[in-house]
């Protein structure tokens, strides 16, 4: 890729809806296409459903049926969507970002700074994460 290129960010959050703690990302996917995003919530949809409770497996296998076409047509309107799925106390969220992929510079044969030789790295304190 050597040109910004447009896409879509995707991620998987799991949150424990009972405790008031901070949500934890799971999984992040860089997608390129509106059908790539959504069959990416769509694959871990029907992997996990025989798993869910018969409540959650019917939020789920509501989005696959309805839910995905509406979710398609907003991200080719470059809308962000969300897919959520509660199982008793864990609450399960995609959410998929339209966003411009931009290309990343290369070091390679290029001259550095001499600063960059004084650069030392060290330990900043843990700070807990906190989704936008």
């Amino acid at each position: 890729m050597d040109k910004p290129q447009r896409g879509y960010w995707c991620e998987c959050w799991t949150e424990d809806i009972t405790d008031g703690g901070w949500p934890t990302l799971r999984a992040s996917f860089d997608a390129y296409s509106a059908p790539q995003a959504d069959r990416w919530v769509a694959i871990a949809l029907r992997t996990i459903s025989p798993a869910l409770d018969p409540d959650a497996s019917q939020e789920a296998w509501e989005w696959l049926y309805d839910g995905r076409i509406a979710t398609r047509e907003a991200l080719l309107r470059a809308e962000p969507c969300t897919v959520t799925v509660t199982q008793t106390s864990t609450r399960i969220t995609w959410t998929i970002r339209p966003v411009v992929f931009l290309p990343l510079a290369h070091r390679q044969g290029s001259k550095l700074p001499s600063c960059t030789q004084d650069f030392k790295p060290h330990t900043a304190p843990q700070v807990p994460h906190t989704p936008d």
